[in-house]
């Protein structure tokens, strides 16, 4: 890669504050794609540093009912790749300096064709990509061929990603580490703190990445305290699940999402 990415500046400028960053999770297309685009361009205002987009699949097999649902709402409302990415390009008209991560399956990549992929996603101004189901020992597939032309790559570690794997894990990757807090799917529990932060200065041995803890956080205290440790605290299940519920209560999505994100945002430390 060329210079410095949009994920970099963004964490160069939070060290400079002295502060941990807000990731949020959204899925793309949901609950429809005006909506999902509204709450979407509305994130950055309500306290969002980075933003990780949700490319919809019918089998999302690591996340919990929250995000399961939220892309099978997003795929009857007719989301697809093409459209995900329509998306990014519409929030790139009004905020060229957020970072726009999208995350999910390599699945929905395959389908659409790695080489198309890559310069489409960065013509629509996509920054890094999250692909949970493809490890290191598939990086020709798609990490390497991102990284060389300018899209962060970033992996997850969990609690069961030992010092020997770590090498393996981190060698190519990019932007930031994603430590999966808990040994399960999105949603599901919380870790304790101490051990959360005996995780963190441990990958923090093993790379100079910023490093960024998700999975189970769902509260303005919960931001809080994983920001006093690590570098970006990522929310998603608890903002999806406030998606589905206003739906439900047939009130505005948006004004929901975006109003607990502000509440979220109220948390970060200086650290």
């Amino acid at each position: 890669m060329s210079g410095a990415s949009r994920i970099e500046l963004r964490f160069r400028a939070l060290r400079e504050e002295n502060r941990a960053a807000l990731i949020t999770f959204i899925t793309a297309g949901d609950p429809d794609a005006e909506t999902s685009f509204e709450i979407l361009r509305g994130l950055p205002a309500a306290g969002a540093d980075l933003i990780e987009l949700g490319m919809p699949f019918s089998d999302p097999m690591a996340d919990g009912p929250a995000i399961q649902a939220s892309s099978l709402r997003a795929l009857k409302a007719g989301a697809n790749m093409r459209r995900t990415l329509d998306l990014v390009r519409r929030f790139r008209q009004t905020d060229t300096d957020t970072p726009v991560i999208l995350m999910g399956y390599y699945n929905p990549v395959y389908r659409y064709g790695v080489a198309q992929f890559i310069p489409d996603a960065l013509a629509a101004g996509v920054d890094g990509l999250i692909i949970v189901d493809l490890p290191p020992e598939e990086e020709d597939e798609l990490c390497l061929p991102a990284n060389r032309a300018g899209l962060n790559f970033i992996y997850l570690t969990a609690p069961t990603t030992d010092d020997r794997r770590l090498p393996v894990v981190l060698a190519n990757a990019s932007g930031f580490v994603y430590y999966v807090s808990i040994a399960g799917v999105t949603g599901a529990g919380s870790a304790d703190i101490e051990v959360l932060a005996a995780a963190v200065a441990r990958l923090r041995r093993h790379t100079t990445l910023p490093v960024a803890v998700g999975f189970g956080i769902k509260t303005p205290a919960q931001v809080a305290q994983v920001s006093r440790i690590a570098d970006a605290v990522v929310v998603g299940s608890a903002i999806v699940e406030r998606i589905a519920g206003a739906v439900r209560a047939n009130k505005p999505p948006a004004a929901e999402a975006l109003g607990f994100v502000a509440g979220l945002s109220q948390g970060r430390n200086r650290r």
